[in-house]
């Protein structure tokens, strides 16, 4: 299939490679020149406005909007919207709040424009690894570019089969889903994002506190000077706590026990906060997931080891770099 592709950093330019090695061609656009002319010479089309983009692609187009959240991505959709025709597909696979995607579906259904969020997991990772993809958006749309969606997810891999599943969709298993309508998958990718905090904090306050164990303050014959790159990595051999995090952070601290090179000073990108509006809307509790939120705030203004942990992992799975260490 041909697709037009918005948006080429880290996790965009890996997009249309990926589609690439399966057969699919893209069309791209940047609003810095570089990527798209690196891209252009490993097969992809290069343009140099959205205006080309359009023009370039064969209808019924599909255009997918890889930006950051917010007024960058608004100000795209609302220009594709006056540029393609009834028939056409915006995907927005960033990390847009959900319910902009509910409104900007509802304004484009009376000029024929179909609109899916497709919330992506995957990280810097997803070229080999495959992009774990939640999908919004009305069924026959999904269902025709169903193609690009199969060829961008990991597939069954190694991964061991979950039993009792004859009669669930398949395509679970393979790394993608439709959600539901759409805003469906912005939201459960922005509760995944909110369970990552939860996830991300509960191994840095545990290597934390195992850092701390050797502390002077303790009774000298219940101190340990514990080796916490080992503790990583025999954790990831057979443990219950075996996770793509705790290969991440035994990556990490095989490579600088003290991470050293990390102030500690952990960003968040909105989907942890929009995740907890969402309990609160829905009255439903979430103690662990506003508890790892606002760590992230106060990382800002104070720094242990757990938030050098964070931004070990943040830099593993997603290419995230704090601000440095002063």
């Amino acid at each position: 299939m041909q697709i037009g592709v918005i948006g080429l950093g880290r996790m965009g330019g890996n997009i249309v490679r990926r589609l690439a090695k399966a057969g699919h061609s893209s069309v791209v656009y940047d609003a810095n020149p570089a990527p798209g002319a690196a891209l252009a010479k490993e097969g992809a089309t290069a343009v140099t406005s959205l205006q080309s983009l359009i023009e370039t692609l064969q209808a019924p187009r599909t255009v997918w909007v890889m930006l950051p959240a917010g007024k960058i991505t608004e100000e795209t959709v609302a220009t594709l919207a006056g540029l393609m025709k009834p028939g056409d597909t915006i995907i927005d696979g960033g990390n847009s709040n959900f319910k902009d995607d509910v409104r900007r579906a509802r304004e484009l259904k009376p000029k024929g424009i179909h609109y899916l969020d497709v919330g992506t997991s995957g990280g810097v990772w997803g070229l080999q690894r495959g992009y774990c993809l939640m999908i919004g958006g009305d069924t026959e749309t999904v269902q025709r570019l169903d193609p690009i969606f199969s060829t961008l997810a990991p597939g069954l891999g190694d991964i061991e089969r979950t039993g009792n599943r004859e009669a669930l969709d398949p395509r679970a298993e393979r790394g993608y889903i439709h959600a539901g309508p759409a805003g469906a998958g912005h939201f459960v990718k922005m509760i995944h994002n909110g369970i990552e905090y939860g996830m991300m904090q509960a191994f840095a306050e545990g290597f934390d506190i195992m850092k701390h164990r050797a502390s002077d303050k303790l009774p000298a014959d219940e101190r340990f000077d514990l080796n916490l790159a080992d503790i990583a990595e025999v954790w990831r051999r057979g443990s219950v706590v075996t996770s793509w995090l705790l290969d991440l952070t035994a990556a990490a601290l095989a490579k600088d026990g003290q991470l050293e090179a990390f102030s500690g000073n952990v960003e968040d990108s909105g989907e942890g906060r929009w995740t907890i509006e969402a309990a609160i809307e829905e009255a439903v509790p979430a103690d662990v997931l506003a508890a790892s939120l606002f760590v992230r705030f106060r990382s800002r203004q104070q720094h242990t080891f757990a938030e050098k942990v964070l931004s070990a992992m943040r830099l593993g799975f997603g290419g995230h770099v704090e601000p440095p260490k002063k």
